[in-house]
Parts: structure tokens; sequence; C-alpha cells
């Protein structure tokens, strides 16, 4: 099945933006959001002067202005004719150890990754229920497998509650016509990880935006992207000792 008319939040840069390149080559339609309007416009230029075919339709959303989400989603859905897929994309990657005075920090991450993911969750569900198809993705992440200290507590703990709750709709559209699915990236070089130490078995943007979309093509109940190595350490993360975890970020 050809989803034909696809949106991307977290359009503006990293892996959305990577995707966004990749299904307009594929000749599908885009709905694009993301909060920087500019890097939007110029995405969407690109696109179209590469693609004259498709349709790039983009929109300004703060993802935590959850009124917004829903008002967004249905504007794309009206001008595609209806969305086919939506990628849950948007995130962020702040955070400090707790008890450590960077609150705030760590409270963004939580609403933008998790509480902000539910409600992009809602607003797609609507539209896929009222046509009784679709398909919705959950980027999460490989630290959604284990707790992990200091700076990527918080962020963890997101993406832990981001597949839990992909899984649960899972559980429930099991049954229907209504895919979802959950994508567990390991380190794909993006302006959300450029700030960590330790990024091991890193691919480049573009190599890894083409092994998330041949995974979301596929439409797996789960996907570790890169499939190598991070489908074998995932199952060697699960298993190793807290001491060893906690030398890991």
């Amino acid at each position: 099945m050809t989803r034909q008319n696809i949106l991307i939040t977290g359009a503006s840069s990293g892996l959305g933006e990577g995707m966004a390149r990749l299904f307009a080559a594929q000749g599908r339609n885009l709905a694009l959001c993301a909060r920087r309007t500019d890097a939007l416009d110029a995405l969407k230029a690109e696109l179209l002067g590469q693609h004259p075919n498709v349709r790039v339709e983009v929109r300004a959303l703060d993802v935590n202005d959850h009124d917004a989400v829903f008002a967004v989603f249905k504007d794309f859905d009206a001008a595609l004719g209806g969305l086919d897929r939506v990628i849950v994309n948007a995130g962020m990657g702040k955070g400090a150890g707790l008890g450590t005075g960077h609150f705030e920090a760590n409270r963004q991450t939580a609403m933008t990754n998790f509480v902000a993911a539910l409600a992009q969750c809602e607003a797609a569900l609507e539209l896929f229920r009222a046509r009784n198809a679709g398909h919705l993705v959950m980027i999460s992440s490989f630290s959604a497998y284990r707790g992990f200290p200091r700076a990527m507590t918080t962020y963890a703990a997101t993406k832990a509650a981001v597949a839990n709750l992909a899984e649960g709709m899972r559980a429930e559209l099991i049954n229907s016509p209504i895919a979802v699915s959950t994508i567990y990236p390991g380190y794909i070089d993006s302006d959300i990880n450029r700030h960590v130490k330790s990024r091991p078995f890193v691919v480049d943007t573009e190599s890894g935006c083409k092994a998330l979309v041949a995974a979301i093509e596929r439409e797996p109940a789960t996907a570790n992207v890169p499939k190598w190595p991070w489908s074998l350490l995932a199952t060697i993360v699960k298993w190793m000792p807290l001491s060893v975890v906690a030398k890991m970020s």
C-alpha cells in the first residue's frame, strides 16, 4: 500500500527534513510543520524545484500548543484530501541529572517528547478513525530500552513512554486497518545529539534517514534503525548490569 499523503512534525531540520526529501523523491505529497517557518519555506521551495509533481503544504506549529496541533492536522487533512500517514517526529533533547537545579530543561523535554506526542496521536487517530485507515509512526529512540543517567534520564524516560503509548494504540487497533509503528533510531547525526560526547556507531543524516524511510515503508510494529548494529544492541542493553548502563552517557 502506498501512503501518498504524509505529515511529518519537526520537519524543519534533522531527521524530519531528511525524511521529507526522501519521500518527495518517491513522489509523495507532504504536510510539513515545525516552529521555524523560514526553514520550512526554504525546504518547500527546494522540494518543489526538484519534484514539481508533488504537493508540499507547510504550516507553523509548536507541538506544545495542543489546540494548534488539532487545528493544523485537520487543516493539512483538508488541504491534501486526506492524510495517509502521520510521523510523530518533533522532539527535543534538553536535560540534566535530576536534583541538579535544571528542572525546567527536564520539564520542557518531558512536555515536548511525551505530552505533545500524545496530542499528535489524538489528532492523527481522530482523522484515521473517521475513515478507518492510516499509518501512525512514532519516532522513539534506542534510549527507550533502559533508564540512562544524567542528561539522558528524562529523555530516555519520554522515549520509553512514547514506545508504550504506541504499543497500547497498536493493541487497541490490532484488528483494524489502522497501523501503528514504533521506530527506535540509534545514533543518526542531527542537531538533537551533536552535543552528546559519545555517539557510538553514529551514521550520517542521509544514510540514517534512508534507513528510517525504508523501515517506515515496511510498516512494522517495531524497528531498530539502522538495523545493524542497533537490533543486536537492543537485545544486549536490556540485560546489561546497571553499573555498565551508568557509564553509557
